[in-house]
């Protein structure tokens, strides 16, 4: 059977709504918040109006929740990825995925939705938003260049009169924190893997290591506070880095003008989990800390006077996103979410360490939703590798299961609400959800055990979970079937085309199919980071190319379901044309489906229904399920 072309946005599969998919796609959430200088009132992002938007309203503490106020932007209905409160709270900025894709423009708007405009980004230019400055209201933009070997640029920007003033200049920056009077910057810089931290003295125009030997590396948050009182230096950044350490860990650094830097430590550290979050209030003596721990999130509050840590129980749900540590340190606001719960806003008070709901959520389907159990196997070479399985309820013997792989690769498959894994779940097919080698969560080590010519070995990692399935008596060894999304995709179609005797059907989702065309053709800054992680186009070009699917394409023989936004420019949709027209040459099981007006990210509620419906009903055939 030979599959082909669709219509944008038209699965060539599928059907009537399934009722119960669709409600499950259709569960909203809240998250992405961010409080007023009082903590009185929040901005956070939800999509129940089928698209991310952002709302505003009120933190009840006791009583009956308020209806939030929507703000909208008369001038785009492009969908909103971040969204941040000014330090005097006259602004709120907005980032905002342009046409759907992987570039942002940068917005501001006016609390109660008037005087929106773009301050940066357009549909040629990306624009990443930063933080704002602690005092007035200025805001951190930082640009890209189109132009590949060009460097990016970073800017504080006046949301009243647009005006900008230089902060950095790198390869490949990323802005973390500014201190309160706009001297000195925290700044990452450098590829995939390969970043470095710097502090830059904006009077003297000097840059300096933020983390000195064994301490030298990268960091994803860094914050400038003041330093506690008695300590030889006037500032204090907090770090959370695995720069030198086995994990991610907090680590304090005292610095100060003039490239000024005291000794380093590491302040809280654990061997079973990261730290994946962190902020502080504006005294510095309130840390927020959240671990992830095999995937699920516990929170500490730290004490910087006496270097004390205590315990935050009752956490109301698996995993968090997006924590916010009010300026005062008295609240904390976040986004909760489980597999029972898409995201849903809470308040923690830090005193009592009580809780309460600052959002309502959405209705779901009157079914019990699966809970995962943390499973794990052993590679073939011996390495440990964890996943999270959904097990068909009432199920006693083996039978249709699906692999399912993240993207990134570093990012990591946790326990929180997916609409595609209980639909799937609910139509009799088994789903588990791996980390492979080169997720984050576990360690240094872990992250980098895929860089260049170890993809090899991730890519084993996949077949070993497969076999995981079978020996475990879930799946029936002829009825697993393999999917996954951006990097995920690469690697459901390479485990396709290297192994095409394992895997009885597959759906990529945007993933690659040739490394070297998707280096011509990705965004010059996606590709430049990406070099360090996947091999150099021009100097691994042979390794590349072995490791690419289209290098054996013509060895797939398991249906294929392929999935593509239509104005993806991180993943090109070439990608996707290239490998359907490939095997739809020589008559293979193909089917395809675009999805219109979607970048790498599928943020709209049509776009996602299509997208779960058609892997349902493909899989459900291919797998007889």
């Amino acid at each position: 059977m030979s599959g082909g072309f669709v219509e944008p946005g038209v699965a060539s599969i599928g059907g009537m709504h399934d009722d119960l998919t669709s409600s499950l796609v259709s569960a909203w959430g809240s998250w992405g918040p961010t409080m007023t200088r009082n903590a009185r009132r929040v901005a956070f992002i939800s999509d129940r109006t089928g698209v991310p938007e952002v709302f505003v309203q009120d933190v009840v503490v006791d009583g009956e929740l308020p209806t939030p106020t929507r703000i909208v932007l008369e001038e785009t209905t492009d969908p909103v990825v971040a969204v941040s409160w000014s330090a005097d709270s006259a602004w709120l900025a907005l980032a905002l995925a342009t046409d759907g894709g992987v570039r942002q423009q940068v917005w501001v708007v006016r609390p109660d939705g008037t005087d929106a405009h773009r301050i940066a980004g357009s549909r040629d230019q990306h624009a990443e938003l930063g933080p704002w400055s602690r005092s007035g209201h200025r805001v951190v933009v930082s640009l890209p260049s189109a132009e590949p070997e060009q460097p990016a640029r970073s800017y504080l920007v006046d949301p009243d009169s647009g005006d900008r003033d230089d902060l950095a200049v790198g390869e490949l920056i990323h802005i973390l924190d500014v201190s309160v009077e706009e001297r000195l910057v925290i700044l990452r810089d450098g590829r995939r893997g390969e970043e470095f931290v710097v502090v830059v003295d904006r009077l003297t125009d000097e840059d300096h290591p933020l983390l000195t030997s064994p301490h030298a590396g990268s960091a994803e948050v860094a914050l400038i506070r003041p330093a506690p009182e008695g300590d030889e230096s006037p500032l204090v950044a907090y770090v959370s880095t695995e720069a030198g350490l086995p994990r991610r860990q907090l680590v304090s650094m005292p610095i100060g003008p003039h490239g000024w830097r005291g000794t380093s430590q590491v302040l809280a550290g654990r061997d079973d989990a990261e730290l994946e979050a962190l902020d502080a209030d504006d005294a510095g003596r309130v840390l927020l800390l959240v671990w992830n721990v095999a995937g699920r999130s516990e929170l500490e509050l730290f004490d910087t006077a006496h270097g004390t840590r205590s315990v935050v129980d009752g956490l109301p749900g698996s995993v968090v996103t997006n924590p916010v540590l009010s300026r005062d340190g008295r609240s904390v606001l976040l986004a909760v979410e489980g597999p029972e719960r898409p995201r849903e806003l809470w308040r923690l008070d830090t005193t009592s360490h009580t809780w309460s709901r600052v959002t309502t959520g959405p209705s779901l389907p009157e079914v019990d939703l699966v809970v995962p159990t943390l499973e794990t196997f052993v590679a073939r070479d011996g390495l440990a590798i964890t996943g999270w399985l959904y097990r068909v309820p009432g199920s006693a013997s083996p039978g249709p299961a699906l692999l399912h792989l993240h993207g990134g690769p570093e990012s990591q498959e946790r326990p929180t609400f997916s609409a595609q894994h209980q639909a799937l779940v609910a139509a009799g097919i088994a789903v588990f959800a791996p980390n492979i080698r080169g997720s984050s969560g576990f360690g240094r080590d872990f992250v980098h055990a895929d860089d260049l010519e170890k993809r090899w070995d991730a890519l084993a990692d996949v077949v070993d979970a497969a076999g995981f399935l079978a020996d475990s008596g879930v799946a029936d060894p002829a009825r697993i079937a393999v999917t996954g999304r951006s990097y995920g995709g690469y690697a459901t179609l390479a485990s396709l085309a290297f192994t095409p005797e394992v895997f009885a059907a597959g759906v990529d989702v945007c993933g690659m199919s040739d490394f070297a065309t998707f280096y011509r053709d990705t965004e010059p800054w996606i590709a430049a980071a990406a070099a360090t992680k996947y091999g150099h186009p021009v100097d691994d070009e042979a390794l590349l190319e072995t490791l690419s699917p289209m290098s054996c394409i013509d060895d797939v023989t398991a249906p294929l379901l392929v999935v593509h936004g239509e104005l993806d420019t991180n993943v090109p949709i070439g990608e996707a044309h290239q490998a359907v027209d490939a095997l739809r040459a020589r008559g293979a099981e193909v089917e395809y489906l675009e999805l219109a007006g979607e970048g790498h990210e599928y943020r709209r509620l049509d776009s996602r229904l299509a997208l779960v419906e058609a892997m349902v009903a493909f899989l459900r055939r291919t797998l007889d399920a």
